[in-house]
């Protein structure tokens, strides 16, 4: 049976930046997947085409249509991969409302793989200061390395190692939906980076 991994993109443009990442994260957890022996079932939840049934559930209470089928489809998942922009140093409003409407402990146990972009570098730390305390306060379990796309990482200006971090946290993904702990890259994808270089790459 298929892993079943649900990618959650909070991208407001069409294309995104957000969802380029999502959708390499998502293929690279496939690739991982496969190379253990498994294979992935993956679904797509593209939060903007749901900010107004979001907006209705805020009011109402109750989820409808596209809505309930995201939810429904997040409460099943066997892991996660959450990809959100940053807007002033944190997640999007609208990444945060898909969040507050779930039922308490829909994510407990549950294994998610992080992930943001922004136009600058400067903005990484976004992962360790808002979205890795958001998850844990929901009792997610957050893979070990999260991942930060800025703008040059899609640029085409030279080797970024943004390929080298998301095989990692594909690979720790893999692991934790196949209920083996998160294993060690055999190389270290930032062993040229200095440490403070290490938190900028998220």
């Amino acid at each position: 049976m298929s892993a079943r991994i649900v990618i959650v993109s909070a991208g407001l443009s069409n294309p995104s930046s957000t969802r380029l990442l999502a959708d390499q994260l998502g293929a690279a957890t496939d690739v991982a997947l496969r190379s253990r022996g498994d294979a992935a079932d993956i679904a797509v939840v593209e939060l903007r085409e749901l900010a107004h049934p979001l907006a209705d559930h805020l009011v109402t209470g109750f989820p409808s249509g596209k809505l309930a089928e995201a939810i429904e489809l997040v409460r099943e998942a066997d892991g996660l991969i959450v990809v959100t922009p940053v807007f002033s140093a944190s997640y999007s409003g609208l990444f945060k409302t898909f969040f507050d409407v779930l039922e308490a402990n829909t994510l407990r146990g549950k294994p998610v793989l992080l992930a943001a972009t922004a136009g600058t570098a400067r903005h990484s730390l976004v992962l360790e200061h808002a979205l890795r305390p958001l998850f844990s306060y929901l009792k997610a379990v957050t893979v070990p390395t999260a991942v930060f796309a800025a703008t040059e990482d899609f640029g085409g200006t030279g080797s970024t190692g943004l390929a080298d971090r998301i095989a990692v946290a594909a690979g720790e993904l893999a692991d934790l939906v196949l209920g083996r702990s998160a294993t060690a890259p055999a190389t270290d994808p930032y062993a040229d980076f200095t440490p403070f270089d290490k938190l900028l790459k998220g």
